[in-house]
């Protein structure tokens, strides 16, 4: 099988570093303007350089989201932003609009032009518009299976990308109006509500017929294709994508290095059952919604939905992020609760997890702490194990 890349996001300049850390060959952020995902922390220029940079030094790419569908007034700064992101050497625009990709061109900029899924690329006829129009990737629509990826794909008329983990839309690539409608905030301007996740009741006859316990909702359970990803390198896909701009850094280490030793243990022909439900677990510790795969393998029935119940629970496991690191003792900065005597382990980019009991816990004043219960207090932890700066803690999770 050929190399493949892993791309993932990121919604600030540390969950970036996290991101290339933990295995991305690239990844994908927005600006503080032409992005969706505009609640996002979002990046400055001098935040995209410096993320190019470390990308560069590592002999990665840095692709930036400029797929808002602008309406007039949105336009104003348009193009002497491009300019900035090529000054900076950025190394892809992710676009939905083909005037801002036409723009770009006629701009004679160095970096390279990506089509967003929000176009519904579907078949290689539109492949082949794209290409006459000078475009150098596209990211496919989610709702294709297998076989009609690998078709497309394996044409080599345009290089693919493909999305393998995290949130779906309810509606078709993405271009939804509920938020609009319901809160007056355009989905593809930025600011989706996420409106397809509220609880609703449902009437007949202007009568209440759901339970207040068990409400209706329309969204869908969030994509996962670790089974799937063999199939995928097969099928000449250039990019393996994980969404996720809004996700903090301990979910995009997670989900990116478990993807990155999946796809490592493919190519190297490693890849073994033991791996794969190691790895099934690893995804485990970050998700809180259920998951399926999406249209990989058939049209969704309602097990991809969640039509009933929301099925979310949060997962609790992160403890904290190792912060400042001196012989045997730990500064973290501290998330969810835990407590002397639990079982817990340090996992890192380059690092096997290793496993200790929480043997001591106390504040920065010295004093000791039986139970850490307030999230961002900071306390230091003697862990008797390689930790380095950066390293997360968690709970060792049961699943």
């Amino acid at each position: 099988m050929s190399q493949i890349e892993l791309l993932a996001p990121a919604g600030d300049l540390q969950r970036a570093k996290v991101a290339f850390l933990y295995g991305a060959d690239a990844v994908y952020v927005g600006g503080k303007r032409f992005s969706l995902r505009a609640r996002a922390s979002n990046f400055e220029i001098g935040d995209l350089k410096e993320a190019a940079d470390f990308a560069h030094s590592m002999g990665k790419k840095l692709f930036v989201t400029v797929n808002m569908i602008a309406h007039e007034e949105d336009l104003d700064g348009l193009e002497s932003y491009l300019k900035e992101l090529n000054e900076i050497h950025v190394d892809a625009i992710i676009v939905a609009s083909l005037a801002i990709a036409q723009l770009a061109q006629q701009m004679n900029l160095s970096y390279e032009v990506h089509l967003s899924t929000q176009l519904s690329i579907t078949n290689s006829k539109a492949m082949e518009f794209y290409k006459s129009l000078g475009i150098d990737r596209v990211v496919l629509a989610r709702e294709l299976d297998l076989q009609t990826i690998t078709d497309i794909s394996s044409n080599t008329i345009l290089p693919t990308e493909v999305f393998i983990h995290g949130g779906m839309c309810v509606n078709y690539s993405g271009r939804c109006t509920l938020s609009n409608d319901m809160t007056l905030r355009d989905a593809n301007r930025g600011g989706c509500a996420q409106s397809c996740r509220w609880a609703y009741e449902l009437t007949e006859n202007d009568q209440v017929i759901s339970k207040q316990e068990d409400p209706f909702t329309m969204g869908s359970k969030d994509l996962q294709t670790l089974d799937l990803i063999e199939n995928l390198i097969q099928s000449k896909v250039v990019s393996l994508k994980i969404e996720g701009r809004m996700k903090s850094a301990y979910y995009i280490a997670v989900i990116v290095k478990a993807y990155r030793l999946w796809i490592d243990a493919l190519l190297n022909k490693t890849a073994d059952q033991s791996l794969r439900d190691q790895l099934i677990k690893e995804l485990n510790q970050a998700e809180n919604r259920s998951t399926f795969d999406g249209f990989l393998n058939a049209l969704p029935n309602r097990n991809g939905q969640v039509y009933v119940n929301q099925e979310e629970a949060v997962v609790q496991n992160f403890i904290g992020t190792v912060l400042k690191v001196k012989d045997d003792e730990v500064l973290v900065e501290m998330r969810n609760n835990v407590k002397l005597g639990e079982l817990c382990e340090v996992f890192g980019p380059s690092k096997l997890n290793e496993s200790f009991i929480l043997t001591s816990l106390y504040d920065e004043k010295g004093n000791l702490i039986q139970t850490a219960n307030k999230p961002m207090a900071k306390l230091i932890m003697k862990i008797p194990c390689v930790v380095h700066v950066g390293d997360f803690i968690r709970r060792k999770g049961n699943l």
